[in-house]
């Protein structure tokens, strides 16, 4: 899975990345950055 990483300022491969879901009920992929090891979100579409 691919993020933006905002320390790197670029799309980076994300390590150890799981589903979560954020108070709004959003989906979202978190993990950390594969470079800097910087903590990473990305948020997922609304698939029905």
């Amino acid at each position: 899975m691919q993020g933006y990483c905002v320390k790197c300022k670029a799309s980076r491969d994300m390590d150890r990345a799981e589903e979560v879901t954020m108070k709004n009920g959003r989906k979202a992929m978190k993990g950390k950055c594969g470079k800097c090891n910087t903590g990473m979100y990305k948020i997922l579409g609304n698939a029905k």
